[in-house]
C-alpha cells in the first residue's frame, strides 16, 4: 500500500492542479511499480514560504527577491 506524500510551498496551487498530481502521481505507481490504484495513498501538503528554506534563506525571502521554481 503505497503513501506519497507531496510538499510544496503555499503559492496558489488550485484545486484543480492538485487533482492532476494525485492522478498523475498515482498513474506513476500503478504503470511504473504496479501497484493497486485503489491501495496507492497521495497526500499533498502545502508549507508556509516562511516555513522552508532553501540555500540558508527562507524561500519567502527569496520570492521577495524575485527567486522562484517556474520554468524559465
Amino acid at each position: 500500500m503505497p503513501y506519497i506524500k507531496v510538499e510544496l510551498t503555499r503559492e496558489g496551487v488550485t484545486r484543480e492542479q492538485k487533482q492532476q498530481l494525485i492522478k498523475g502521481i498515482t498513474g506513476l505507481f500503478t504503470d511504473i511499480l504496479n501497484k493497486d490504484p485503489h491501495l496507492t495513498h497521495v497526500v499533498i501538503q502545502e508549507v508556509e514560504l516562511d516555513d522552508w528554506g532553501y540555500a540558508g534563506e527562507q524561500v519567502s525571502v527569496l520570492r521577495e527577491r524575485g527567486i522562484t521554481a517556474d520554468k524559465k
